[in-house]
């Protein structure tokens, strides 16, 4: 019989909304098992619209809370994920960040000092395998000093109950983690300096687009939305385009902004041409 005392206090939720991960899926859950098997996390995957095997090899790892939803819609599950928790503060996990068991707890206990309301891991991108242009992107993006305190980078971001009272549930667009970046201002803010998750990025030029298109969509429907008037809610366009002109120090710099640019430029006027949810499976590579 394991001795109460020895048995830790529940730090916060993590709540993953999955959709066709199978690929991957156990490569987000694996090490945040053990903090949830010992009692301090509520580890919850919400499989929405799944048709391959992501809900069973989930229900394999020791301590996931597993819930389907037939319909494949991101925010419902996100929603869902709310009403099944029971603890706060709590952390929203893309299928496709890795993320530590130290930087989970890290995160969570941050926005549990209370004087912040929403807070994000450091964030790196792991490139390897991908073509020269993916690459430059990247490099480009990761100079740019206004995305420094954005919560929307890491593919996690944690919330506290009065945080998210802030917007009640999550509402019908497709850019959660801008949608949560967009409720607050800096100062509520906390980029959290532990372990970094880490993302892979699309392999090409094509699988790039078509994240970048699906975020333009996003961001679009959020600054169409009820809340355009608020002033966290700005098209940053300009500042970017300036802010990734200002990093130019030479050859390589001056060719990754190009490619920066270009690319942001193309996704932005071709995001109306699809209809479809468009996500890059190329990332989505299972290990090795």
């Amino acid at each position: 019989m394991s001795n109460p005392a020895m048995v830790p206090s529940r730090r916060g939720a993590v709540i993953i909304p999955a959709y066709n991960e199978a690929a991957i899926i156990k490569r987000v859950l694996a090490p945040l098992s053990r903090i949830a098997v010992d009692g301090s996390i509520e580890l919850i995957v919400v499989c929405n619209g799944c048709v391959d095997r992501t809900a069973e090899l989930a229900r394999e790892i020791p301590g996931v809370q597993v819930v389907e939803l037939q319909q494949g819609f991101k925010p419902a599950a996100l929603n869902i994920g709310d009403d099944v928790a029971s603890v706060w503060p709590r952390l929203y996990l893309d299928a496709d960040a890795q993320i530590s068991a130290d930087a989970v707890i890290a995160v969570l206990d941050r926005v549990s000092r209370g004087d912040v309301l929403v807070a994000s891991p450091r964030s790196a991108y792991d490139s390897i395998g991908s073509s020269r242009i993916v690459r430059g992107y990247f490099r480009a993006r990761h100079r740019i000093s206004l995305h420094a305190f954005a919560v929307w980078q890491a593919g996690a971001y944690a919330l506290s109950e009065v945080g998210h009272a802030r917007f009640g549930c999550f509402p019908a667009v497709t850019g959660d983690d801008f949608f949560v970046d967009s409720q607050f201002h800096a100062s509520e803010k906390a980029i959290v300096e532990t372990a970094m998750t880490v993302r892979k990025t699309p392999k090409t030029a094509k699988d790039l687009l078509a994240v970048m298109r699906r975020h333009r969509r996003g961001n679009v429907e959020i600054m169409s939305s009820a809340h355009k008037s608020d002033d966290r809610l700005q098209d940053t366009s300009l500042q970017t385009a300036l802010a990734v002109a200002s990093t130019v120090r030479g050859p390589l710099s001056a060719a990754d902004a190009f490619v920066y640019l270009t690319l942001s430029l193309y996704a932005r006027s071709g995001y109306r041409k699809s209809v479809i949810w468009e996500r890059d499976e190329s990332s989505r590579e299972p290990d090795c």
